[in-house]
């Protein structure tokens, strides 16, 4: 069967079809009636709907609309097995796709915790590999060789016809890092190393492209030699194809925003945990009522982040990330506050329920088109500057 191009985001649909199944948007097809009074317009936009971690709500971000998620949050059980380095933080493998087969996806691969021996005066007794409690024993590497030679071979271990098109230092993963724990009210007091990788490979007879990023931490010698991967993400689309799906990615990507109240529990499981409670019923309260008290902190420090934007938005603001992941900061007029979102499309528009929508056409107005003005749209402008 030979298949047409989505106008608006190049997914293959069926010749016949008036709607594309993918991003839902509507388009001109000879002989074929649409179900709205302004038929005859070529429909150029890309809807995105807020949605939640399926696992644990611990966070939600901007899916298109029709794309699948899978994954997620996950914990070990420790009834079954003792708490080690390994297994204190929860850890997130959770990706969004286009289809069930992931030809244009995003995948967050959890963090894992290393012991570079070479710090250790046992370094002997533990060779490359071997487990040093609960965490993998190995020597340290920067970013972009730990994308390599560990992300890489885990996530595509059926990969045929592997090609590394450019492995590089990207210090605004570093920046962007640093910048997301300070929201958080914490601290990076340790060394950093930001990495990215690209890739052509052909997994199960299609050809990709894939963009990987991470930030590699090292505690240091005075801490083991302990040293993990932090906010690792790989993007890919059909090879030929990654340019006209990258603001699509990216914008996912950089979208989500963390459910307060799931990371004060997590940050008070943490501290019990390595503490290694006993008691669990001594345990649960004592982290309800230290959950509380973290809840009401990130909170304020929340609060204080939206307060002193203008203020403090000159030394957090990071222009190399911001090119690196097209981001662009909008006045939300149903929330009055600002919002991130992606900075590829010239227009943006939003709904109260968090949907968002793109479009490079001036004149299209969302709440006159009877495919999308079921909803009422706010149009949100981007955030004035002010003078250097």
């Amino acid at each position: 069967m030979n298949l047409s191009r989505c106008p608006a985001c190049g997914a293959s649909v069926p010749p016949e079809t008036a709607q594309c199944p993918y991003c839902r948007s509507y388009f001109a097809r000879e002989g074929v009636a649409y179900p709205t009074q302004n038929s005859t317009t070529e429909f150029q936009g890309f809807t995105f709907e807020r949605r939640a971690e399926p696992n644990e709500q611990a966070f939600t971000l901007a899916v298109p609309k029709g794309w699948l998620m899978e994954g997620g949050v996950m914990r070990a059980n420790h009834m079954q097995q003792i708490v080690n380095a390994q297994t204190i933080a929860a850890k997130v493998d959770f990706a969004v796709k286009r289809d069930a087969d992931g030809s244009v996806m995003i995948r967050w691969v959890p963090e894992v915790k290393y012991c570079d021996m070479r710090f250790m005066p046992a370094a002997m007794f533990f060779p490359q590999g071997s487990n040093y409690n609960g965490m993998v024993v190995w020597s340290l590497m920067s970013g972009a060789e730990f994308l390599v030679r560990m992300v890489f071979p885990w996530a595509h271990p059926q990969a045929q016809g592997v090609q590394l098109l450019r492995q590089q230092a990207q210090p605004s993963m570093v920046e962007h890092f640093r910048r997301e724990v300070a929201k958080l009210g914490g601290t990076t007091p340790f060394q950093y190393d930001g990495g990215e990788a690209v890739f052509h490979y052909t997994e199960n007879g299609l050809r990709f492209e894939e963009h990987a990023f991470t930030c590699i931490e090292f505690m240091g010698p005075m801490a083991g030699g302990m040293w993990s991967n932090k906010n690792t993400v790989l993007l890919r689309a059909p090879a030929g194809e990654f340019e006209r799906w990258e603001p699509v990615l990216k914008h996912i990507w950089t979208s989500g925003e963390l459910n307060l109240q799931w990371m004060a529990y997590e940050q008070a499981s943490q501290e019990m945990l390595t503490h290694a409670f006993m008691n669990a019923q001594q345990a649960e309260q004592a982290r309800a009522r230290r959950a509380l008290e973290i809840q009401r902190d990130l909170q304020r420090i929340s609060q204080e982040i939206v307060e002193h934007r203008q203020m403090t938005n000159a030394e957090i603001r990071n222009d190399g990330y911001l090119l690196l992941t097209g981001q662009e900061e909008y006045v939300n007029p149903i929330t009055n506050r600002v919002d991130t979102g992606s900075n590829e499309w010239k227009h943006r528009w939003v709904t109260a329920n968090n949907e968002e929508f793109y479009t490079d056409d001036e004149s299209f107005n969302p709440n006159n088109d009877d495919r999308l003005n079921q909803v009422k749209w706010e149009y949100t402008p981007v955030r004035p500057r002010f003078p250097q």
